[in-house]
């Protein structure tokens, strides 16, 4: 059974969609390093072999015969501030490193040399185990280096956080929910097929599993999602886009904004919810564009609600930077 991720309502830093990039290893005999950002789940085939032995789906070094230890470099392709890790060792039981640590630094080079501070001492780790670790800090980052002790196998490093967008010089619209400028899915009412967090990537689906899908309403209400804006803004234009959802897209979808003092306040049951878009039909596969939304005032917060359920694969929510004061 998959471990409950604690970060699930953070963004992963680490996916290569965002342009994120491995861009060095000590060693990578047995398994490539780029493997440890794969936005999969990692498996095990039996039986698999190359020409370095059992294929391993993670980054995994040769056995160290000299003094040190491995390690690897992650550039961010959208830095961030980071909140916690998840040090995944699935798969990797006599081979796992029984210790790792991690750094984190600001630089323009794709290997830095310097500036490197510690975020997570040195750690001990279980094989076949996903490590959950709240990080306490609130800078924003470029890169990450994992060391582990003294060599082995990590099948995937996922990365939480939030990105902090500079929008001083911006003037005109912008996409206040795009993971790239700091919007976030935060909360949702069921995700059993595809995940909230694909909603705001960039770029169309390439697939249906590349968007948010729910589970089949059996009972009586509707689905929703929450999304934190990067920051409070008029709301005046929307796309909601069901690119390859066919016989499953919702049949009607509203949207609704609120000011909010914290992810936490920003609830489903919450009375502060204002209409940006009322009850309106949409249709397979299509990007549908709303202009001239209900403009409640600036809002931090805007919720997404389909009827009865189904899938959605991007939600964009464009306003103008600087559109006023949170009331």
């Amino acid at each position: 059974m998959k471990a409950a991720n604690p970060f699930h309502h953070w963004i992963q830093l680490e996916q290569p969609r965002l342009g994120t990039r491995v861009t060095y290893a000590t060693d990578e005999f047995f398994a490539a390093k780029e493997r440890i950002v794969d936005a999969a789940d990692p498996v095990f085939i039996d039986g698999k072999y190359d020409d370095h032995g059992k294929w391993m789906d993670g980054w995994e070094s040769r056995r160290k015969r000299t003094e040190g230890h491995d390690y690897c470099v992650i550039r961010f392709g959208v830095p961030g501030v980071i909140r916690g890790f998840n040090i995944d060792t699935s798969h990797f039981t006599g081979n796992y490193p029984p210790q790792a640590s991690i750094e984190a630094c600001v630089s323009d080079s794709d290997t830095p040399e310097d500036g490197w501070l510690e975020l997570l001492p040195k750690t001990d780790l279980a094989g076949d185990s996903h490590h959950f670790l709240s990080i306490d800090d609130a800078a924003i980052w470029t890169h990450i280096r994992l060391h582990i002790y003294p060599d082995g196998g990590i099948a995937r490093l996922r990365v939480f956080g939030e990105v902090v967008a500079d929008f001083s010089g911006v003037d005109g619209y912008v996409d206040l929910a795009a993971i790239e400028n700091g919007g976030r899915a935060i909360a949702c009412s069921d995700e059993h097929y595809g995940s909230m967090h694909n909603l705001n990537v960039p770029g169309r689906g390439v697939n249906m599993g590349d968007g948010w899908e729910t589970a089949r309403r059996r009972g009586p209400g509707n689905d929703w999602v929450i999304v934190a804006l990067a920051q409070a803004g008029v709301i005046e234009r929307a796309e909601v886009d069901t690119a390859h959802f066919k016989g499953n897209y919702p049949d009607r979808v509203v949207l609704e904004g609120g000011v909010f003092d914290s992810d936490e306040s920003a609830t489903p049951e919450s009375n502060d919810w204002k209409p940006l878009l009322p009850e309106t039909k949409l249709k397979m596969d299509q990007q549908h564009y709303f202009e001239n939304l209900e403009t409640p005032g600036p809002v931090s917060h805007v919720r997404m609600s389909i009827y009865p359920d189904g899938g959605v694969s991007r939600l964009r929510l464009f306003g103008r930077v600087g559109g006023g004061e949170s009331q």
